[in-house]
């Protein structure tokens, strides 16, 4: 588990073990788990566990600001999106 981004009280993590689809996992007083290429190209929310949804909001909005930054992250973790 890599620790790759911090912000908004929510630490992003991307499990070096992890599969396909490229996605982080977000925790804060809770948990989600965010692709970072939903269907339209944007972060798609796959589930929620104990989250308020302002808190949903703010990881949802963290991970859209830093998508690049993800994707590169994955990338060098895991290698070539497929």
């Amino acid at each position: 588990m890599v620790t790759v981004w911090r912000a908004y009280g929510l630490r992003v993590v991307i499990f070096i073990d992890d599969h396909q689809p490229a996605h982080v996992h977000v925790f804060g007083d809770g948990q989600a788990k965010i692709n970072l290429l939903g269907a339209d190209g944007d972060p798609e929310l796959v589930w929620v566990d104990g989250m308020a949804r302002s808190e949903v909001r703010r990881a949802m909005r963290l991970v859209s600001e830093q998508q690049a930054a993800l994707l590169a992250r994955w990338e060098k973790i895991h290698g070539r999106l497929d």
